[in-house]
């Protein structure tokens, strides 16, 4: 099917093949957004279509799974919060974690990156430099010279913080 056919296709079927689907599921919104998913994989299989006697069932027929398959979605998830409850509230972070991040800001880029990849993912330092193609002791050196930056930095900011 060339573009043009395909959209003369569309423009003469659009219409009713989302009033079927409304029909169907009595939403007009999921109506349109399932008729339109499915002309989008159409388009992707216009051969295929020009080839078929009935691309509007055709249609018609992946709107529909579409639809099913969102209801299912929607029926799982509400059937998981019944089951588990609502998600509880994250803790917002602390101060402590605010100043954290502000002194790794101030660190540069390949020594921050070490602090995580070491102390926060918790990989052994050989890890760390095979992830980020640096030596085991360049490495070293560069938590090393985190640790004191950011020790200096953290009780700054700590102090900063507490005076308040």
């Amino acid at each position: 099917m060339a573009p043009d056919e395909f959209d003369a296709f569309y423009n003469r079927s659009w219409s009713r093949i989302v009033g079927q689907l409304y029909a169907m599921t009595g939403n007009l919104a999921d109506a349109q957004d399932a008729v339109q998913e499915a002309f989008v994989r159409a388009w992707d299989r216009r051969e295929e279509l020009s080839a078929s006697h009935a691309p509007e069932a055709w249609v018609r027929t992946v709107a529909w799974r579409l639809a099913v398959s969102r209801w299912r979605r929607a029926r799982s998830a509400l059937l998981a919060h019944f089951r588990h409850g609502a998600p509880g509230d994250a803790p917002s972070p602390g101060p402590e974690h605010a100043a954290l991040v502000a002194a790794l800001r101030k660190i540069p880029e390949e020594q921050r990156r070490a602090v995580v990849l070491h102390y926060l993912c918790d990989l052994p330092v050989a890890e760390v430099a095979a992830e980020t193609g640096a030596p085991v002791g360049t490495v070293k050196v560069r938590l090393s010279r985190a640790r004191a930056t950011l020790a200096r930095h953290l009780s700054d900011d700590l102090l900063g913080i507490s005076a308040r």
